[in-house]
């Protein structure tokens, strides 16, 4: 924990504020002991930095996170301390292993400064090899083994930097693919963006036409209405359609047709000398005639309507 006070920016005091000039009513919820914990911790930190502890406000939250920290801080230095207490007892080992060793080297005569340069210089890239490879013993096993598992990783990461040189090439595509999307997306905008103009204009052309045509609706309706109305106020009913308007008209030539010679006849009386007796026979003869002509197209029209219904 000296690494983060020492990085410290804050403005040094000369001393700690005193547990006696905090407030009753702010020391309510504290602890004591956490209180004194935290203050020894923080000032054996600032004194292990060259500095001193700055003034600051102690609250519930603050103290309880200090207290974290110290814990956290305690437990490390004290994992710490039993590496460090390890490492010292392997190291009084492995001197006192190492002065074994030379002692046996010198009662045989393989002393370093009695071997020649070569063999000196041998053993030292021999021993250079093992340390690279991290193997305990120069035995030709243990080289193979390890130049085994050396190849091993050199094939696994040929391998990884072959997907990755792959992953790469696709990523590397998928970029040219994006890229020439994007500038026809801009393209397609520009185009869009140039036609917006056009199409303004035509949608306010069309918004006038629809104006236009929503007002000749609504005369169109009423005018229908108004034809509706002067049709009802006629007679006219929708019985009487064009067919039956048409079949009508047929009906009435021939009956037209029928009654001529009828009228010919009549209108040929006029030239009979004056017998009142004949002309009146004559003249009832031809109304007979005349009425049963009217009654026979009656009853063909309102056959007609009927079929129609």
């Amino acid at each position: 924990m000296s690494e983060i006070v020492e990085g410290t920016d804050r403005p040094s005091t000369s001393s700690i504020t005193s547990l006696e000039s905090i407030k009753t009513s702010g020391n309510a919820g504290f602890d004591a002991s956490r209180i004194a914990e935290v203050k020894a911790w923080l000032i054996s930190q600032f004194d292990a930095a060259g500095k001193d502890l700055p003034d600051f406000e102690y609250t519930p939250r603050s103290i309880a996170h200090l207290h974290k920290i110290v814990a956290l801080s305690q437990a490390k230095t004290q994992a710490a301390t039993i590496v460090a207490n390890d490492f010292r007892q392997k190291a009084t080992e492995y001197r006192s292993q190492a002065a074994r060793i030379r002692e046996i080297l010198e009662h045989v005569g393989l002393v370093q400064d009695s071997l020649p340069s070569n063999v000196v210089s041998s053993a030292q890239v021999l021993a250079n090899a093992a340390n690279l490879l991290n193997i305990r013993d120069t035995e030709l096993s243990s080289f193979l083994v390890a130049m085994a598992d050396l190849s091993l990783r050199k094939t696994a990461v040929e391998e990884k930097r072959a997907k990755v040189q792959k992953e790469s090439k696709e990523l590397l595509d998928y970029t040219r693919k994006a890229i020439a999307r994007l500038t026809y997306l801009k393209r397609t905008l520009a185009q869009l963006e140039d036609d917006v103009p056009p199409c303004e204009a035509q949608m306010e052309h069309w918004k006038t036409n629809l104006a236009i045509m929503d007002s000749k609706e609504r005369q169109y309706l009423q005018q229908y209405s108004n034809y509706k109305a002067m049709l009802y106020r006629v007679g006219y009913s929708p019985e009487i359609s064009h067919g039956v308007l048409v079949e009508m008209a047929e009906h009435r030539k021939d009956l037209e047709k029928k009654t001529k010679p009828i009228l010919d006849t009549l209108r040929s009386y006029q030239d009979l000398p004056p017998d009142k007796a004949l002309a009146a026979l004559a003249i009832e003869d031809k109304k007979r005639q005349y009425a049963a002509a009217e009654k026979y197209l009656e009853v063909v029209l309102q056959s007609a309507l009927d079929s129609n219904n």
